[in-house]
């Protein structure tokens, strides 16, 4: 508890937080998974990026249907990751390392194996009969409606006993809970509480804006593809994204319930909320609504920069819509994370640019107004690996291969040791996924301490965001420029920045504005962009930070 003496309630206000999937982070045991020892073994390496937080994603006991997603007990540790002891002791370890503790809360489903759902689907009448979401079947037998599942095929799975259908926007073996009803919030709400009382620091709450559907279960309307009401970014072979998810998700009722959550939150110190909104062009409003007047979450992220495009007129549409649209709310920017391709996989055009790639995208990020999250591996550049069909395990990957290959290339084990087997990763003969080569050739042993690595970089980087107060929380405003060039001004009482980033293959030149005057270049490594008179000339996939006088 000592880390919270400082009262420091807005800690999460600017915060870096390092994504860690622990099934790939660290095999202590040698089974081939990671495991809760394997992280509090590599805190030091974490505390030596310069990070504020580690967001742990599931380690609850599940049947692991969807690696975790599919929780059968909110209140305990699945043994392949350890135990509850292993959880506490990890997080004394990060606290005495000054990080904080975030973990994945997985509420809007249950796996089908939960005592609660096992209860649910016996009858119609026992005590956790509504518990889920139940509907008859239309007079002909098929589905209530026509809601889809994001993992394929219809969002509702016939059960033989209650004779009815159950919702699932994901897996069969991933029921829908009911929100509606006050029982299964005061039931959520308790394990909350368990992890809250055992001194975790706050909560990444998976897709929460699919707790509530609609109480009439109308139909979802056709998705117009030029319409601003879009459904969740979903790859094109995906039919969820023919919809306009009007009624399956993003139900006003869900207000109330995070007001709930935040009011639990807030009889604890210091502890922070980030959300996960997967609402296509409606996100930015549905971050709006949710992290508006304090009394929600604090913080949200969406899948803006998650996807193919690294441009300036990309990443400034991105932040401005979220500024003029999320008056008072807070952001979480992220390039990668462990649902989407690596993003210098996604960014760069070839394998030599990748490292640039790299550099580049995380200068953009700790330049911008908000919080930030980096998925691991990330620090050293590594990119989407290609595996076999045979050697998937992602239920996405192979409902869709080979149209869309899922989430396992990014989900690969971290590489430490670049000459070991499995890069270090494991002893065992064989890690739950493969390491390729061109990611153990980027480990962490090869990267630490070499000047010009991507690792060295990305320390540096996160040093001078941390330095410099203006860029935890300072005010950000954009320069408008007739080049494909992204330029603003971060500004903080009497301090002001200005960045300007050359995403483009081609050298630019950068006018100042009348009336700006240059001071100090504030030094970003990696970079050659150099003032002159009057403007700043930069090379292909450059950068520069200047303090600006007056």
């Amino acid at each position: 508890m000592a880390l919270r003496a400082d009262g420091n309630a807005d800690w999460w206000r600017g915060a870096v937080i390092y994504q860690v999937y622990p099934r790939s982070f660290q095999d202590t045991n040698g089974d081939g998974l990671g495991d809760l020892k394997g992280i509090t073994q590599r805190l030091p390496y974490i505390a030596s990026l310069g990070v504020d937080a580690i967001w742990l994603s599931p380690f609850f006991k599940s049947p692991m249907a969807d690696m975790g997603y599919d929780v059968s007990d909110y209140c305990d540790v699945d043994p392949i990751f350890g135990t509850l002891a292993d959880f506490d002791e990890l997080m004394a370890a990060a606290h005495a390392l000054g990080i904080r503790v975030i973990i994945d809360q997985v509420i809007s489903h249950t796996s089908d194996v939960h005592p609660w759902f096992v209860e649910s689907r016996s009858s119609r009448t026992n005590p956790k009969a509504d518990w889920y979401v139940w509907a008859d079947p239309k007079t002909d037998g098929t589905a209530p409606n026509n809601w889809l599942s994001i993992f394929g095929g219809p969002g509702w799975e016939w059960d033989g006993v209650r004779r009815q259908y159950y919702q699932h926007n994901f897996l069969t073996s991933q029921p829908d809970l009911n929100f509606h009803s006050k029982d299964v919030q005061d039931a959520l709400l308790a394990t909350v509480k368990f992890w809250l009382d055992r001194g975790v620091d706050g909560f990444r709450l998976d897709t929460v804006n699919y707790y509530f559907c609609d109480k009439l279960l109308r139909d979802n309307p056709p998705h117009e593809p030029d319409a601003s009401d879009g459904g969740l970014d979903a790859p094109d072979s995906n039919p969820y994204g023919m919809q306009n998810h009007l009624y399956d998700k993003t139900q006003p009722e869900n207000i109330c319930f995070l007001q709930r959550f935040r009011a639990l939150l807030d009889r604890y110190e210091a502890r922070a909320t980030v959300g996960e909104v997967g609402d296509g062009a409606r996100s930015l409003k549905t971050v709006a609504a949710y992290t508006s007047g304090g009394d929600k979450l604090h913080m949200c992220y969406t899948f803006d920069l998650l996807g193919p495009d690294f441009t300036a007129a990309h990443i400034r549409n991105c932040v401005d819509a979220f500024q003029k649209v999320v008056v008072d709310g807070w952001v979480c920017w992220a390039f990668s994370n462990h649902d989407v391709n690596r993003h210098v996989s996604r960014f760069a055009k070839t394998e030599e640019e990748q490292p640039v790639v790299a550099k580049l995208a995380i200068s953009v990020l700790a330049a911008l107004r908000g919080s930030i999250c980096l998925y691991q591996g990330e620090e050293l550049g590594l990119p989407e690996a290609e595996l076999a069909f045979e050697d998937l395990r992602d239920p996405y990957g192979i409902r869709f291969w080979p149209a869309f290959k899922g989430r396992d290339g990014c989900r690969t084990p971290m590489p430490w040791e670049a000459a070991k087997a499995h890069a270090g990763f494991t002893t065992a003969e064989k890690s739950w996924l493969p390491v390729p080569y061109e990611q153990a050739a980027l480990a962490v042993d090869a990267q630490d301490g070499l000047e010009g690595s991507v690792l060295s970089h990305y320390r540096q980087t996160l040093a001078l965001r941390k330095s410099r107060p203006v860029l935890m929380d300072g005010s950000m405003s954009f320069i408008d420029t007739n080049q494909d060039l992204l330029a603003f001004t971060r500004t903080k009482g009497s301090e002001t920045l200005l960045f300007v980033f050359n995403l483009t293959r081609l050298p630019a030149e950068f006018r100042l504005p009348v009336g700006m005057s240059l001071g100090d270049v504030v030094p970003m490594p990696g970079f050659e962009a150099a003032t002159a008179a009057g403007s700043i000339k930069l090379k292909a996939l450059d950068a520069i930070c200047v303090e600006v006088r007056g």
